[in-house]
C-alpha cells in the first residue's frame, strides 16, 4: 500500500504536466474555427500565446493551487477582452478551481468559486446572451466544480484519518503483542523457578545428607541417593512438559514429545501438576528431611487446571522455603474446599532441631513475588507472614467459580 501511494506521488507531476499540455492542445484546435454567428474570431499566434498561459500553469497546481488559480483565470478573462471563444479555454480555470476547492479551505473555494461566475457571465455579456441564462450557467457550472473539489478534500481527510486510524491500530496491536510476549516470559520464568528451585532443593539436601552419612550409613547414603534420582527425574520430566508446549504450540494435535525415540515424537507430554500430587511432593520433602502433614478438608472436587496449578506452584513454592530456612522444622499443609473457594495454608514451627546437615544457599526473595503473581492471575489473594508463635505461614484462597472443562 505504501509502495503504491509513493508510486502515485512520483506520477503526480507528470500527469499534471500532461493535463496542462492536453489542455492547451484541445484550446489551440478549437479555437481555430470558432462557433458560427457567434463573432469570436479565430485564435492567431497572440491567441496561442494565451491560450499557454491559461493552461501551462496547471503542470503546478498541486503545489501553490491559488496562484495557478490566479494566473489562469487572469489569463482566461483576458483571452474573452481579446474576442477569442472563452469555451476553449474555460477547462483550465475550472481544473484550477478544483484543485483549489480540493487543496485549500472553504473560504477561498468559494472566493474561487465567484470569480469564475463573475468571468463566466462576463463571457455572455461579451457575447450578447441573454442574462437568465448566463447567469444561471455562472451559478451552476462553477458551484458544481466547487462542490467536487470540496467532496475530493473531504474524501482525502477521511482517507487520511483512516490511515492514521490504521496506523494507530498497529502499533496497539504491536504494544499487545510485547505485552503478551512479557507476560508468557513471566509465566514461564515462574514455572521454572517453580520447578528447578523445589526440586534442586530436595537434591541439595539430599547429596549433603549422602555425603555426610555415606561411610557411616551407607542404607541411608543409598535411600538418599534414590530420592535424588527420583527428584531429577520428575523434575526432568516438567521441564521436558515446558520445552515441549513451548516447541509445538498449544495448537499442535499430538502433544508429543519431540525427543522420543525415533524423533517424530511419539511419547505425550505429561499433564500439569495439580492438587492430586500433593501427595507425592509431601513424600519428597519428607525424604529431604522436612516432616510434612498434609491434610485435605471439605469435600475434594476437580477444579479449573489453572486454579490447581496455581495451589500445587504455591505449595510447592512455600515447602521449598521451608527446606531452605526452616530447616529443621515442621510443616503442615491444609488444603480446604470452600463453597465458592479454596484455601492453601502452609505453616511450619521453625523451632524443631535435627541433625541433619544444612547446605542450602538463602533465597532472595522471588518466589514470594511469584505466589502473589500467580494468585493475583486467577482472583485470589496470598497472606505472607510470620506466626505469633513461631516459625512462617502461608496462605492462598482462590475463587473457584471455574470448573474444569468450562
Amino acid at each position: 500500500m505504501h509502495r503504491i501511494t509513493r508510486l502515485l506521488e512520483r506520477r503526480t507531476p507528470w500527469l499534471d504536466a500532461t493535463i496542462a499540455v492536453a489542455f492547451t492542445v484541445v484550446a489551440v484546435l478549437l479555437g481555430r474555427e470558432p462557433e458560427p454567428g457567434t463573432g469570436w474570431q479565430p485564435q492567431d499566434g497572440l491567441g496561442i500565446a494565451v491560450t499557454c498561459l491559461v493552461n501551462a500553469p496547471l503542470a503546478v497546481r498541486r503545489r501553490a493551487p491559488l496562484t495557478v488559480f490566479a494566473i489562469s483565470g487572469s489569463a482566461w478573462a483576458l483571452f474573452i477582452t481579446l474576442d477569442y471563444w472563452p469555451v476553449v479555454n474555460s477547462m483550465g480555470p475550472f481544473l484550477a478551481l478544483y484543485t483549489v476547492a480540493a487543496l485549500r479551505s472553504v473560504r477561498p473555494a468559494v472566493v474561487c468559486t465567484a470569480v469564475v461566475g463573475v468571468v463566466w457571465v462576463y463571457a455572455g455579456w461579451r457575447a450578447g446572451q441573454p442574462t437568465p441564462a448566463v447567469v444561471a450557467q455562472a451559478v451552476v457550472f462553477p458551484a458544481v466544480g466547487c462542490r467536487f473539489g470540496v467532496a475530493a478534500r473531504v474524501s482525502a481527510r477521511r482517507a487520511d484519518r483512516l490511515a492514521e486510524l490504521a496506523g494507530q491500530l498497529r502499533r496497539e496491536q504491536a504494544d499487545r503483542m510485547r505485552r503478551a510476549v512479557a507476560e508468557e516470559q513471566r509465566r514461564i520464568a515462574r514455572e521454572l523457578h517453580d520447578v528447578v528451585a523445589h526440586h534442586m532443593s530436595v537434591i541439595n539436601v539430599q547429596g549433603g545428607l549422602a555425603r555426610y552419612v555415606f561411610d557411616s550409613e551407607p542404607d541411608t547414603a543409598r535411600a538418599a541417593l534414590d530420592t535424588i534420582n527420583e527428584t531429577s527425574q520428575e523434575g526432568l520430566g516438567e521441564l521436558r512438559r515446558m520445552l515441549t508446549l513451548l516447541r509445538t504450540g498449544p495448537d499442535d494435535a499430538t502433544g508429543a514429545d519431540p525427543d522420543g525415540p525415533d524423533g517424530a515424537g511419539t511419547t505425550p507430554y505429561a499433564p500439569m501438576p495439580g492438587l492430586a500430587r500433593l501427595t507425592e511432593m509431601a513424600e519428597r520433602v519428607r525424604a529431604a528431611g522436612v516432616p510434612v502433614d498434609l491434610r485435605i478438608q471439605g469435600t475434594a472436587r476437580p477444579l479449573a487446571p489453572g486454579v490447581e496449578l496455581c495451589a500445587y506452584r504455591v505449595v510447592q513454592e512455600a515447602l521449598t522455603n521451608v527446606i531452605k530456612h526452616a530447616r529443621p522444622a515442621d510443616a503442615t499443609v491444609v488444603v480446604a474446599y470452600g463453597r465458592q473457594d479454596l484455601t492453601v495454608t502452609v505453616t511450619d514451627d521453625g523451632t524443631r532441631e535435627r541433625s541433619l546437615p544444612a547446605n542450602v544457599p538463602p533465597l532472595s526473595g522471588h518466589g514470594l513475588i511469584g505466589m502473589r503473581e500467580r494468585a493475583r492471575l486467577y482472583g485470589g489473594t496470598v497472606d505472607v507472614g510470620p506466626r505469633a508463635d513461631g516459625g512462617f505461614r502461608v496462605c492462598l484462597t482462590l475463587p473457584t467459580s471455574a470448573r474444569a472443562g468450562k
